[in-house]
């Protein structure tokens, strides 16, 4: 019987080095975002528990003003993305990172000083601040990773990377739970702070192996990624050229608009259940527990599921388990309910979910690698985020939560459909190589 394991730690010993030091750069990252995660969130849903918002004379509860804030973050990505597409065609690897991390540890510093006593607009930029974090840290690792890898070194490696970033999620969601009642959130920047230090140092240790060993990891040169092209907007060129690129992208839309609702679903039962201090410790239980789920399924069914029974099956797990999760919260929707959902979604997303996608990047161009990804990953994400936003904005004028759940199972079905189409063409891709390579040898 094949050992579960084995594609995971598939790697080869020449290859340890730079596996080791990128699984430990994805932990801190992922560990400092999900610290971030329930402190931005708490923060927000406790500003407006009370009161709500009020915008031009429509009041708005905290779960539709944190709505509110998520359509802003798109705003935030667009720009985001417009400045990781002119960065990354003069800086690559550990110097993009680098930028990223100079430019956010001065965010830690000046949240540190104005999160003392949070006003309004505090709280709003905090919100905003969390979001960003994670749309530049996690796009320049990844771009660094594809950047650093030929595809089948991506085959063997991806698992045990990407399960770095599962147990950052673990680590940094069990020190926010152990720790929350005894730091206050300018003390938590500090933390994120000594964080942001190490991974610039990790993103250096790994660019040096790189630029040792450029034979042995670059998978295609500078000049080679110029000649594609450049500019904020080459990504959605090349992702409208591509039907292989769209399907991926669809895929993307649908989840993003899937987990809008179920979030949404999540937190509106959380905030008509418990009030004060109460939402935080709730909030950084369940993600403790999501992370302790996604550390299980990418240590014990990720690769096993990959490697068995292929990357279409890897693709549809997520959906079907969400499937049932909405089923549970339409039929009982409570604490424990609304709580499974949130489990489900993040803890299948960040682990088996995130490895199969990142796979179908793999038989893709370095200009697909790097700007499409780009593309998809920051902006086309957030704004398939934002259609979900005002979705549920107006879906929750005229439904009760536990209701959206019936939209959310159509979406589902859709998500199938596209996981199942966008999984044939990658094993085309890779039948297609196969026979190339057998011919060229």
């Amino acid at each position: 019987m094949t050992n579960p394991l084995r594609s995971i730690m598939n790697i080869r010993r020449s290859e340890i080095p730079f596996a080791f030091i990128m699984f430990a750069y994805f932990f801190a990252v992922i560990a400092a975002f999900w610290i971030l995660k329930p402190l931005k969130k708490g923060l927000f849903i406790e500003h407006y528990d009370a009161t709500g918002l009020q915008i031009l004379g429509w009041h708005l509860r905290a779960s539709q003003a944190e709505l509110l804030a998520k359509v802003m973050n798109m705003v935030v990505a667009f720009f985001a993305m417009a400045v990781f597409s002119s960065l990354s065609s003069r800086f690559r690897r550990q110097k993009l990172t680098l930028v990223f991390v100079i430019f956010l540890q001065a965010c830690h510093v000046v949240f540190a000083l104005i999160l003392r006593d949070p006003t309004g607009p505090v709280v709003w930029a905090f919100y905003l601040f969390g979001d960003l974090f994670n749309m530049l840290m996690v796009a320049s690792f990844f771009a660094f990773l594809n950047d650093s890898v030929r595809p089948e070194q991506a085959k063997r490696l991806y698992g045990l990377i990407v399960l770095g970033g599962v147990l950052g999620g673990v680590f940094g969601a069990t020190v926010v739970r152990a720790w929350i009642g005894l730091l206050t959130p300018d003390l938590w920047m500090l933390v994120i702070f000594a964080g942001g230090m190490v991974i610039g140092a990790l993103a250096v240790a790994a660019g040096i192996i790189v630029d040792k060993r450029s034979s042995g990891f670059g998978a295609w040169k500078r000049e080679e990624i110029e000649e594609e092209g450049g500019g904020a907007m080459e990504g959605i060129r090349l992702v409208l050229r591509s039907r292989y690129l769209l399907s991926i992208a669809a895929l993307v839309v649908v989840y993003e608009v899937v987990s809008t609702l179920v979030d949404f679903q999540f937190t509106e039962t959380v905030s008509s259940h418990l009030n004060g201090p109460s939402i935080s410790e709730f909030f950084s239980t369940v993600y403790l527990v999501t992370n302790f789920v996604s550390m299980g399924v990418q240590l014990l069914a990720t690769g096993f599921v990959m490697s068995r029974f292929g990357l279409v099956k890897a693709l549809l797990v997520l959906p079907v388990a969400l499937l049932l999760a909405s089923a549970g919260f339409l039929a009982v929707p409570i604490l424990l309910t609304g709580g499974i959902l949130s489990v489900a979604d993040n803890g299948l997303n960040y682990s088996i979910n995130q490895s199969a996608r990142e796979t179908l990047y793999v038989p893709t161009g370095a200009a697909e690698k790097y700007r499409a990804k780009a593309f998809i990953d920051i902006f086309g994400q957030r704004f398939a985020k934002t259609a979900g936003i005002f979705l549920v904005l107006g879906l929750s004028m005229v439904l009760h939560v536990r209701w959206l759940s019936l939209v959310t199972v159509v979406l589902l079905v859709l998500w199938v459909g596209i996981a199942r189409y966008v999984g044939k063409r990658f094993d085309d891709k890779g039948t297609k190589e196969k026979e190339e390579g057998r011919q060229g040898s």
